[in-house]
């Protein structure tokens, strides 16, 4: 029996969407939305860390001021109690598309081995 393994990932996307998990980081993400000030903080925090990421991945010197206002608003955003929910329940949600992907990717790991991390 031949397998559309696009079939199965558009599955996947709908079991995650109807996951608790997922669910549940919609209720506090739309938490912070609708209150004004946690959404520009979560916003401005997102932006921060894109920049910083887009800048390593360009192999740019990241200078200690850009890494003092990061640590300035990463402990600004998790003294706020809504974007803190925020936060761990995004780290929850990518816990388990992480090993989602390690799952997917069993197949090759078998077929090649295990990735050698660089």
């Amino acid at each position: 029996m031949a397998v559309n393994l696009y079939d199965a990932a558009n599955e996947l996307e709908r079991a995650v969407r109807q996951s608790d998990e997922y669910k549940q980081l919609k209720r506090v993400y739309d938490e912070v939305n609708a209150d004004e000030s946690a959404r520009r903080m979560f916003e401005n925090f997102r932006q921060i860390q894109m920049n910083l990421q887009q800048k390593q991945m360009a192999g740019q010197p990241i200078s200690q001021e850009e890494v003092d206002q990061a640590q300035k608003t990463v402990a600004l955003v998790q003294q706020h109690p809504a974007i803190s929910r925020l936060m761990e329940t995004e780290q929850r949600m990518g816990m388990i598309i992480g090993e989602l992907n390690r799952i997917i990717m069993k197949p090759l790991e078998e077929l090649y081995g295990p990735m050698q991390q660089q």
